[in-house]
């Protein structure tokens, strides 16, 4: 039996997908939207999709999908419960960012924590060129080596960061739950993490228990002179919270690669130009070349595998 696969959302990955090895025929749409998924899905019995969203509404009117494979880790674009209603397959990617977002965050930590685009901007102004000094000063200079990076999250990305760090010789700490009763071995009740952490990393799945979990009052708990550094979710953060904190002082800095709309059409309170020592990246933490092609080799091995009969990297 021929799969008719249909990919919604082709660009949103720079590599190319290999042909399956199964009987099939491929369908590729640049980008889709939600109102377009049942259209451009009928008759289909392979979906492969990243961020386009497929909700309990869609799901009556396609009942020939058998397999969603999403080309990412996360699945807060799915309703997963739905799915299981209806008998559709949800396989998701796995470890294809183990290098390239731990190299992103670490660059960040580092960015941050020497001030760089703010000696950067100084040189651009011709202060250095004016300066009576060999060297300019002006910002705060602070190294990796001997501080504390509280991480939350102890997946394979948290734990790619902890390796990472730990060679340029920072205290690593893993962060217990917001509001966990108890503190399990290994980790540190989320407070502590908060108020003693030079660095704080977020690595966490999006969901009710997370969404939020660094708002004002972590915000100000927070050393001034700690940085925040967030390549997992954009909604992990109270982004309007985090923008009011950089420029109060409260925190040094911030690096974020994420932000809770993507993309940010409608503007995001921390695109404003006037925040001191913020990074925002455009979601590109994992995609090196490297990244993405383990993406589109485990987006078709999941295809292949469900088509024998042995699913895997099955999330429902």
């Amino acid at each position: 039996m021929s799969m008719r696969i249909v990919n919604l959302e082709g660009e949103s990955i720079a590599a190319s997908f290999r042909k399956p090895a199964i009987e099939h025929e491929w369908t590729e749409y640049p980008l889709s939207t939600a109102d377009q998924v049942v259209e451009r899905l009928a008759g289909a019995q392979i979906a492969v999709i990243n961020k386009v969203r497929i909700t309990a509404e869609h799901l009556p009117h396609l009942p020939d999908l058998k397999l969603i494979a999403i080309a990412a880790t996360g699945t807060d674009n799915i309703d997963l419960a739905a799915c299981k209603e209806h008998g559709v397959v949800v396989s998701n990617v796995r470890g294809y960012a183990v290098h390239t977002v731990p190299e992103h965050a670490i660059l960040l930590m580092m960015a941050l924590r020497r001030s760089l685009l703010a000696y950067v901007q100084d040189v651009r102004d011709g202060l250095w060129a004016a300066s009576g000094n060999f060297c300019l000063f002006g910002h705060p200079v602070g190294d990796l080596h001997g501080a504390t990076l509280g991480i939350f999250g102890r997946g394979s990305l948290g734990q790619g960061v902890a390796r990472l760090a730990e060679a340029f010789g920072m205290r690593v700490i893993y962060g217990e739950h917001r509001g966990a009763s108890a503190v399990r071995e290994g980790y540190t009740a989320f407070e502590e993490v908060v108020r003693t952490a030079d660095v704080i990393s977020l690595h966490c799945p999006l969901n009710d228990a997370t969404r939020g979990m660094i708002g004002t009052a972590e915000l100000q708990m927070m050393k001034p002179t700690a940085v925040l550094v967030n390549t997992s979710r954009g909604g992990l953060v109270d982004e309007q919270a985090l923008a009011d904190a950089l420029r109060a002082g409260e925190i040094a800095g911030a690096g974020v690669d994420v932000l809770s709309k993507e993309p940010p059409r409608d503007g995001n309170p921390l695109l404003v130009p006037d925040i001191p020592n913020l990074i925002v990246t455009p979601h590109m933490a994992w995609a090196s070349d490297a990244g993405m092609k383990g993406v589109t080799d485990q987006v078709i091995e999941n295809i292949e595998a469900f088509v024998a009969g042995t699913p895997r990297n099955r999330v429902v």
